[in-house]
């Protein structure tokens, strides 16, 4: 008996060195709920006869291990304009556990002041309330208006190792300022499977290991989130890249009976309105428009030049004169450039 005893200890020791040793790694792992049965038999003889074998049977209930991942899709800000709808930022999400969860979606914005999510400091507020929740449908992982239609708030029966891409959606105050940015966390929460079209219930991990499926969270720290919280969570930026223009209009008289630079009735004054961008981006349709004042008479000999670089340099471009406004349009106004438009005008 003694010899018996001693034999089915050291087999299942055996065993259980060889599975520690074989197993390998997976993502996902053996599927929570498994039974992994061990049944070992020990073979012996006593006085030349061999006798029944000694058999034992192990089972093992593989638990629920909880993990998850969110990620954003890279690490190029999302360029925004002041005043735009419809901007978004994309996460991908995986449920790595071993085990289909339901996970829900909460994004934040960053404090003013913090830093953004992959570089520089948040500086503005998206308008998000809350935010919306579209998924990729087409699976480019860019978010497209007119494809990208399904709304969530959670995702639901996530199976392990089926990343999901989804795009959080805002819209851009008119406020904003080139080179603000506005960084969001998505955070991913994973919850109870029930099988219904609603969010399942949150998970309580087990205090102490029992023969049945326990819930063990193994999720790392994200960005907003702790460690085995069953959550987790990333940050992706909104940039601001717009045109910022400033203008400005000098005049200096060209022609008079009393020489240049004396302003009577009777001399030419010659105005230059210098318009450019500080900006991070080209503006377009850059329209001017400038009512002449009563006390003075438009040239039409000279008309309106535009395009050029400084107010000595009058632009080839033509501008009009119509209804007692001089007007013309400059495009595009690249960033840090300068263009003009100079006209002339009698002193009445």
């Amino acid at each position: 008996m003694t010899k018996s005893i001693f034999l089915r200890g050291c087999a299942m020791s055996a065993i259980a060195m060889g599975s520690l040793v074989a197993s390998p790694a997976f993502a996902t792992g053996t599927a929570s709920g498994t039974v992994i049965t061990n049944n070992v038999s020990v073979d012996y003889t006593v006085g030349g006869v061999n006798q029944t074998d000694a058999t034992a049977t192990n089972n093992i209930t593989v638990d629920r291990k909880v993990n998850l991942t969110v990620a954003r899709i890279d690490n190029t800000a999302t360029s925004v304009v002041p005043g735009a709808g419809g901007q978004a930022v994309s996460f991908r999400i995986e449920n790595i556990s071993n085990a289909t969860l339901d996970l829900n979606l909460a994004a934040v914005q960053t404090a003013s002041g913090s830093a953004a999510g992959i570089t520089g400091t948040d500086g503005f507020d998206v308008t998000a309330s809350p935010f919306l929740y579209y998924l990729d449908a087409n699976s480019n992982n860019v978010y497209d208006a007119g494809t990208d239609t399904t709304s969530v708030t959670w995702l639901n029966a996530v199976a392990p190792d089926t990343p999901v891409t989804v795009h959080a959606v805002a819209a851009v105050p008119l406020s904003a300022t080139n080179g603000q940015i506005a960084a969001v966390a998505l955070t991913a929460t994973a919850r109870e499977n029930d099988g219904a079209a609603s969010l399942g219930a949150a998970l309580t991990q087990a205090a102490v290991n029992t023969a049945g499926v326990d819930t063990i969270f193994a999720d790392g720290i994200g960005t907003t989130d702790g460690t085995r919280d069953a959550a987790f969570s990333a940050t992706d930026d909104y940039v601001v890249l717009t045109a910022t223009l400033t203008a400005t209009k000098t005049s200096s008289v060209v022609a008079g009976d009393y020489g240049t630079g004396a302003a009577i009735p009777g001399a030419m004054v010659q105005y230059c309105i210098s318009v450019s961008n500080s900006g991070g981006v080209a503006a377009t349709g850059v329209a001017i428009s400038d009512t002449l004042p009563g006390q003075v008479t438009y040239d039409s000999v000279y008309g309106v030049k535009v395009g050029g670089a400084n107010c000595t340099t009058p632009g080839a471009g033509a501008g009009s004169f119509a209804s007692g406004v001089v007007s013309g349009t400059i495009s595009p106004l690249n960033p840090g450039a300068t263009q003009t438009l100079i006209f002339r005008a009698t002193i009445n």
